[in-house]
């Protein structure tokens, strides 16, 4: 190991190719290559194979990650990509859209001591790529069938997640989702330019194949109620994610030209999956030719301002209330965005969007300052006296993150208990609801969060769903027996 390990100190860090930002800020295509072979085998040894692995703790899936970047420096990739997935439904999505540097690789120990981080999620992501092309992704195949059934509510990553291992257990899996694509975010609010649609794809496809049955366009409270599932199935999964935009609270904010990101993602989404979008057509989910204020710091706030520079927007600028440093947001993902022409406007925050009520002219905004730390211990932003300004804008974006729809009001579920926030409460220690055999996982149980923690949250449901269904099915048993 010795010999193949420990290449930090003589062998730099080495990201794939970026493509370079004028040729890619035209398409959607995603930015970086791939490794070659000997590219990643020489990345994966740069690991220090310490005693404490602390990327593997600070990943939500504990992925064994020392281990399978030794394997692929050893030329065991195949060994090393069956390691990689046996903690992760998705490794190839979570290699290209995990932010690792504050994950993984914001925790490798050679990063600590000021030689770079080894290239995680590259290596993760060259190693799901690779087993795709050799043919070692195995088909799913169900296991022994045990009469029970399953209805999943959302078809993204927390359902896909929870259905293939049920489906592995050999229960009958249904999914259940109101879009047209399986996929959920992946598919409709991650742009191609991060994650290609063909790799959620296939991801899905595997999952049909392997006798998972995907009911799409399939709307809950209006073509069943929660009861009704209840009544189809010996268990159902929530795992519906959160869609409801926080707003924009500032005067002009309903004005026409005021738009929500998952709206405007979405609709960009459809359109390069070649969908007839009639917003873009029409130019209310377009940026072409516009003037575009986003406002937020998270990543979906970097999703709408890239996209917005591949649609062919004539000036694009970014508004976050903190600064650089208290982004929430990605920083590679501001470093790619800074490259491709967005302007950064931080500590700023807006006031009002001018305007009338069919069109809008730009955002009047506040120059902002760090004060005293809030709840959570960060500082508060506070207004700057007389520092006011103004950006030209003809399309303003709200990107100030998600809340849970309501949901026992959508699915006339009133006996379904959510919490203040409209989170679905869910018993910590078995992931069930208040409602017998109704379990729930993902964003909708910790509200707006990360695609790993809710493949984590999917998997660690199913195996709940497990444990309920099997003592379900010995209990008529227990009591003949008596």
């Amino acid at each position: 190991m010795a010999e193949r390990m420990l290449k930090f100190t003589v062998t730099p860090r080495r990201m794939p190719e970026k493509r370079n930002a004028d040729a890619r800020s035209d398409d959607f295509l995603e930015i970086y290559g791939d490794f070659i072979d000997a590219k990643a085998t020489e990345q994966a040894s740069r690991c220090s194979q310490c005693g404490v692995p602390f990327c593997q703790s600070h990943c939500p899936l504990h992925n064994n990650i020392p281990d399978w970047l030794r394997m692929t420096a050893e030329g065991r990739v195949q060994e090393a990509y069956e390691l990689s997935q046996a903690t992760n439904a998705m490794p190839e999505i979570c290699g290209r859209i995990c932010p690792q540097d504050r994950l993984c690789e914001g925790n490798c120990v050679i990063e600590q001591s000021g030689h770079g981080t080894v290239t995680i999620g590259a290596v993760e992501k060259y190693l799901s790529d690779k087993a795709w092309e050799e043919g070692w992704v195995r088909p799913l195949v169900a296991g022994p069938s045990r009469g029970q059934s399953v209805g999943v509510i959302g078809a993204g990553p927390a359902g896909l997640a929870a259905a293939e291992r049920l489906r592995e257990g050999g229960y009958d899996v249904t999914i259940y989702d109101r879009h047209d694509r399986p996929g959920g975010l992946l598919i409709y609010g991650i742009p191609g330019f991060k994650l290609e649609k063909d790799v959620v794809e296939r991801r899905t496809r595997r999952l049909a194949e392997g006798g998972i049955v995907f009911q799409m366009g399939f709307d809950v409270g209006k073509d069943a109620t929660l009861e009704q599932l209840r009544e189809r199935h010996d268990a159902v999964l929530i795992a519906t994610g959160v869609y409801a935009a926080r707003d924009l609270t500032v005067p002009g904010a309903g004005s026409t030209g005021v738009v929500a990101a998952l709206d405007y993602l979405i609709a960009s989404n459809r359109h390069s999956l070649g969908d007839a979008v009639e917003e873009i057509t029409s130019g209310k989910l377009n940026a072409h030719g516009k003037d575009v204020v986003v406002v937020g710091g998270g990543d979906t706030a970097m999703d709408c301002v890239r996209t917005a520079i591949r649609q062919g927007a004539t000036s694009v600028t970014c508004l976050y209330r903190r600064d650089k440093t208290n982004m929430p947001g990605s920083m590679r993902e501001v470093a790619n965005a800074e490259e491709e022409g967005v302007h950064f406007e931080w500590l700023a925050a807006p006031k009002a969007v001018r305007g009338d009520a069919d069109a809008v002219t730009g955002v009047h905004a506040a120059r902002m300052r760090l004060g005293s730390p809030d709840a959570s211990g960060r500082q508060s932003p506070e207004e700057v006296p007389g520092g006011d300004f103004d950006r030209p804008a003809q399309l303003v974006i709200k990107a100030l993150g998600f809340e849970p729809e309501n949901l026992p009001q959508l699915w006339s579920a009133p006996e379904l208990k959510v919490s203040r926030s409209g989170t679905v409460r869910a018993d910590f220690r078995n992931q069930m609801t208040n409602l017998d055999g109704v379990f729930a996982a993902g964003d909708i149980v910790r509200g707006a969060s990360l695609v790993v923690w809710a493949i984590r949250d999917g998997r660690d449901a199913a195996d709940s769903i497990h444990s309920y269904l099997t003592a379900k099915a010995s209990a008529p048993a227990l009591v003949a027996a008596e």
